[in-house]
């Protein structure tokens, strides 16, 4: 990928985004609950996909979530999907609320 790509918490819509060139191209959605974040879908514009960027934007949000101390509720295929093929992050799934079961390539 060649474009540079900036991810920010956009709080007030409970979002991460992607951005290039100040254009949002892609968001993970979620929802705060107690002491877990769950998140609820990935989505990147049509002509963005296939560059990366779901999965640049899915490692800068577990990494948010890691560094804020909270665990995670999955619903989100995609990230089900990034967990599986990066296993350091399997321990951020909260295990009383796990969300989607653990998908396998």
């Amino acid at each position: 990928m060649t474009d540079e790509i900036t991810v920010r918490e956009n709080t007030a819509a409970q979002t991460y985004d992607a951005l290039i060139a100040d254009r949002v191209v892609g968001a993970i959605v979620y929802e705060d609950t107690d002491s877990r974040r769950v998140f609820t879908s990935t989505i990147v514009e049509p002509e963005f996909r296939g560059r990366g960027i779901g999965s640049e934007l899915v490692r800068i949000a577990l990494d948010d979530i890691r560094a804020k101390g909270v665990t995670l509720t999955n619903r989100c295929t995609f990230t089900a999907d990034y967990i599986a093929a990066h296993p350091e992050y399997a321990d951020l799934i909260d295990p009383a609320h796990p969300g989607l079961p653990r998908r396998r390539h």
